[in-house]
């Protein structure tokens, strides 16, 4: 299956996850998941969030920033890819002065 996330609507969503700024998404969902690109503006955040039923892979396309998981503090840049295990948390931050783009996988497991 063909996913053409230029052909979807975006979403901007303010405070996502209470989270900080305004994160913008394109996505597909279906009862097995998510299947994401999406952008976080600089300064904004997503939100610090557990995975209880679901693990999640970020590979980051453009920027830099970070992610808080477990409680400890990771660098990403372009190239990077975090993978959050079922029953952990995290948080993505742009804590840079440029657009932080990423691909995201939130399977249902």
């Amino acid at each position: 299956m063909l996913i053409d996330f230029s052909a979807m609507e975006e979403q901007v969503i303010p405070g996502f996850l209470g989270g900080k700024g305004t994160f913008h998404t394109r996505m597909r969902v279906d009862e097995l998941g998510k299947i994401m690109r999406g952008a976080l503006e600089p300064g904004s955040s997503i939100g610090l969030h557990t995975h209880e039923t679901s693990s999640e892979i970020i590979y980051i396309l453009a920027g830099e920033g970070k992610v808080l998981c477990d409680g400890a503090y990771e660098p990403l840049a372009a190239g990077s890819c975090h993978y959050c295990p079922k029953g952990h948390s995290h948080s993505l931050i742009n804590d840079s002065d440029a657009l932080l783009e990423f691909f995201a996988v939130v399977p249902v497991q």
